[in-house]
């Protein structure tokens, strides 16, 4: 991507639009145990806003399982003036995945799913029956890309659903495979995309009391949902859609969506015997993957291991037109960083991380 430093006149009033808690400190922990001036992050962000043309962004940081700096700039929509604030909503793209996978053990955990079983015997999958390769296929494979299919069908110009290589021999990053295993988990519970995500909001969002939170999306985040900008344009032609996207449609915001963050961080909701299941490295991402080149060692069951300067975390980066998501974590320390904006295929997140951790 680009980086262009030339400031739209409406990028200089991002400056206005601010609203900082850090709970009376002035400074927050990095990953590595350093001070850093919660000034210096608000300056850092706001500087790199303009310089990125992110519109808004939302941002929370954990220290020892708690929150104890978040912030709301710019705005959700630029034409109108419209603030970000910490009840706008953002599309959590790849985010999805993840949480995602936190759902699936439940089953797990409830004996209503076996992470080593052929999906096919749950539920045959029509799209790629033709292929017999595909009866293969756990949910292991597919919370880990293994499966062997393509990120999305698309992607290699038709609508045909393909199985790139033997089901649980190499990487490859896909959203059709948590789809297909989103359709099983559906079929498990006698269910429909809709009683999904209210199965969903029964068993993991209602507890953690994350209200904003949802694969299938209600009247007031519609309503309170950011715009979606690239280089500063707005993004015209923004689709809703009544599918559960295991694989890209959660909605949320920093401040709900932290509160599974801290779930993680605390062991809550899974049991010990799942948490170890979740985080433990289920393939070793290839050296020319594009993963590899952003740090990613390994990927677990829905979550991206990787080996930064500043440490080893966990966690995803999310992408849909319009908005661009990240989130990592370190259980160990109870470390935690998440960032929502409502621009495109931005490095903001990134940046500021390694900002943070660099503590310059």
């Amino acid at each position: 991507m680009k980086l262009s430093i030339i400031l739209g006149s409406l990028y200089f009033l991002l400056l206005l639009c601010i609203h900082t808690q850090s709970f009376g400190q002035k400074t927050v922990k990095n990953l590595m145990g350093q001070d850093i001036a919660v000034d210096s992050i608000d300056i850092f962000l706001e500087t790199m806003m303009k310089q990125l043309k992110v519109p808004g962004a939302s941002v929370v940081l954990i220290n020892e399982g708690k929150v104890v700096y978040k912030t709301s700039k710019g705005f959700a929509d630029v034409e109108r003036q419209i603030k970000v604030t910490s009840q706008t909503i953002f599309e959590g793209a790849s985010l999805s995945k993840p949480l995602f996978a936190y759902l699936v053990m439940k089953d797990v955990e409830n004996g209503l799913l076996d992470l080593d079983k052929p999906l096919f015997q749950y539920l045959p999958y029509e799209d790629i029956a033709y292929d017999e390769r595909y009866k293969k296929i756990t949910a292991r494979m597919v919370l880990s890309h293994t499966a062997g299919f393509p990120n999305w069908r698309s992607d290699s110009g038709g609508t045909k659903l393909k199985i790139k290589f033997a089901p649980g021999t190499s990487f490859e990053y896909s959203g059709e495979g948590y789809q297909y295993l989103a359709k099983v988990l559906a079929h498990i519970h006698h269910t429909d995309d809709k009683g999904l995500d209210a199965i969903f909001q029964q068993r993991i969002a209602q507890p953690l009391q994350m209200k904003f939170t949802k694969y299938i999306q209600d009247a007031y985040n519609l309503q309170n949902k950011a715009r979606p900008y690239d280089q500063g344009k707005r993004i015209q032609g923004e689709k809703v859609t009544n599918e559960f996207g295991a694989a890209y449609s959660v909605h949320t915001n920093a401040e709900d969506f932290s509160k599974w963050i801290m779930a993680l961080l605390a062991g809550k909701g899974l049991s010990q015997s799942s948490y170890q299941a979740l985080f433990k490295p289920q393939v070793t991402i290839p050296e020319n993957s594009r993963h590899r080149q952003q740090g990613v060692v390994h990927w677990t069951l829905g979550f991206a291991e990787a080996h930064m300067p500043f440490g080893t975390v966990y966690g995803h980066g999310g992408n849909n037109p319009g908005y661009t998501s990240l989130f990592t974590i370190n259980r160990a320390k109870k470390w935690a960083f998440l960032m929502f904006t409502n621009a495109h295929q931005s490095t903001l997140a990134l940046q500021l991380l390694l900002f943070l951790n660099n503590g310059k």
